[in-house]
């Protein structure tokens, strides 16, 4: 706040209700006069409450502690007819050379301070628009350009938060090259905010690879944590959460499919996956006959959405519950890792089978003994060994 005394006209009018026997003697009334040309010496008179520099600073008025007293001594004719005081706001952007230092300084805040140039990967809402954090905002309004998986649907989010920072596109189809003209700019000075069409980029959504360049051009690559249907899903789950493993997309070609879902079937930790809705019939299929009826599973959908879903049960009852009817939304699926038996390994004809299986789809030896090994109590080299013995010689042999 900056005070200022405006002199001109009539006398000062004493109000009647004041009491009498003034706490200022003809001094201190001599001094007031004076310090009605200096707002700073009159800012420090006993008048004011003290407080903290930010406080005042804040304050859109000072504040009186006691009344001013009669001051004969004002109503003198050498003095001008009139005065008033008027206070003037005084905003952040006064200059220093208008206020006072002591006014003027705001403790530093290191929240607010200017962005530096670089990646930032903001994370932004998996369905609701309130899922967005305070510092992620902050990053998109401050900005040069957005990089956004489709501009359609990030443009929802700006026009929520009111945030005009201009969108680049930038998904897999374009990624190699436009990762050329971001990188100039991120060479050149600018902040490049990068998004998903939901949660944390990078993860199973493009953004990998730039982050990488960026990294290997020692360009600051700067996390912006937000939400994660990963996360979300397994926080929620009732399965096991001090061990899990994000598989995320599945391969689409049906033997490197299989090879994933063995691996995941024989890990203890939980298994998690992102499933298209039409592919959902095929996966609880197919896991089925991997990770056996049995395994618990749970299935969310449209997480932090109207429709918001999680079921729970096993991969048999899923089988019953999904393959009627296809659920829509995104789908977070996972299913339980397996539990250590203190069974016995699988007889010779049960290696023997699944050897037969895989070699069949066209897996080549070692990659057959491979998927049977993961996760049995038996060695590579003991199923290895039944391998070349039974298909030796159909098979030309390949080391381990």
């Amino acid at each position: 706040m900056l005070a200022k005394f405006l002199i001109s006209g009539n006398p000062p009018k004493i109000s009647s209700n004041l009491q009498k026997g003034s706490c200022f003697s003809g001094i201190e009334e001599s001094r007031m006069v004076i310090r009605r040309y200096n707002p700073i010496a009159m800012l420090s008179s006993s008048v004011f409450t003290p407080f903290p520099r930010q406080q005042f600073y804040r304050c859109p008025f000072p504040i009186f502690t006691q009344s001013l007293q009669p001051f004969p001594s004002l109503l003198s004719s050498t003095l001008p007819r009139h005065f008033t005081l008027s206070f003037y706001s005084n905003t952040a952007q006064t200059s220093t050379a208008d206020t006072p230092d002591e006014l003027h300084h705001q403790p530093s805040n290191s929240k607010q301070s200017p962005l530096k140039p670089g990646l930032y990967l903001v994370g932004t809402p998996i369905g609701n628009l309130e899922d967005i954090t305070l510092r992620a905002l902050r990053v998109l309004k401050s900005a040069d350009v957005i990089l956004s998986e489709d501009t359609r649907h990030s443009g929802k989010l700006l026009h929520y938060y009111n945030i005009k920072t201009p969108l680049l596109s930038y998904h897999k189809f374009n990624e190699s090259q436009r990762a050329q003209v971001v990188l100039r700019k991120l060479q050149d000075g600018e902040i490049v905010a990068l998004i998903s069409d939901a949660g944390t980029p990078c993860i199973s959504d493009p953004g990998m690879e730039l982050a990488k360049l960026c990294a290997d051009k020692n360009i600051p690559v700067v996390p912006i944590p937000g939400p994660s249907a990963v996360v979300t899903a397994l926080s929620a789950s009732g399965l096991p959460t001090n061990e899990f493993s994000f598989v995320g997309f599945l391969p689409k070609h049906n033997s490197s499919r299989k090879e994933r879902l063995i691996l995941s079937a024989n890990e203890s930790a939980t298994q998690i996956f992102f499933i298209p809705p039409h592919k959902l019939s095929q996966f609880l299929e197919e896991a089925a006959a991997i990770f056996g009826e049995s395994r618990q599973c749970v299935m969310a959908r449209e997480m932090t959405k109207v429709h918001e879903e999680f079921w729970r049960g096993t991969i048999d009852k899923a089988k019953e519950a999904f393959l009627a009817h296809q659920p829509k939304g995104e789908i977070t699926f996972l299913i339980e890792g397996k539990t250590t038996s203190t069974d016995e390994g699988p007889s010779e004809s049960q290696l023997e089978n699944e050897l037969r299986e895989l070699i069949a789809e066209g897996h080549s030896l070692s990659m057959a003994v491979k998927l049977v090994a993961s996760g049995k109590l038996m060695k590579r080299k003991a199923i290895y060994s039944l391998a070349l013995r039974k298909f030796g010689g159909q098979l030309e042999s390949e080391d381990d």
